[in-house]
């Protein structure tokens, strides 16, 4: 079992930044690739971000790419998003998942951060 808490939300400036961070409990966590996904009010769901469980690949979503960042430190057992050049689009709940099995299928969600973008 995995338990995923995010922070580091907030309010920010148009072309701001912000560093979300998804601490994981459970040992397997470091087998787990991982991945980042946002909603915004009246939206569905959208991938933005993922990382391999080595964290030497990462992939981003067009919307984000060159903006975003994402990282892991295996010993802090943590996932971290980088955001750069923030803007109001860019508003949203950010939630960090985990994907145990290596398919793209995330079966672990933490409980979502709020990123508002002020223009």
């Amino acid at each position: 079992q995995v338990q995923l808490v995010e922070s580091g939300g907030g309010v920010v400036q148009a072309g701001g930044s912000l560093r979300l961070s998804c601490a994981a409990s459970g040992r397997a966590f470091s087998d787990y690739a991982m991945g980042w996904f946002r909603q915004a009010p009246g939206k569905e769901r959208e991938f933005i971000a993922r990382i391999t469980w080595s964290g030497r690949d990462t992939y981003y979503a067009d919307s984000v790419k060159g903006r975003f960042t994402t990282s892991r430190d295996k010993a802090e057992n943590t996932v971290y998003l980088q955001m750069n050049s923030l803007k109001p689009e860019d508003t949203a709940v950010y939630y960090c998942a985990a994907d145990s099995s290596g398919t793209q299928t995330y079966d672990y969600w933490g409980q979502g951060t709020q990123v508002t973008v002020s223009s």
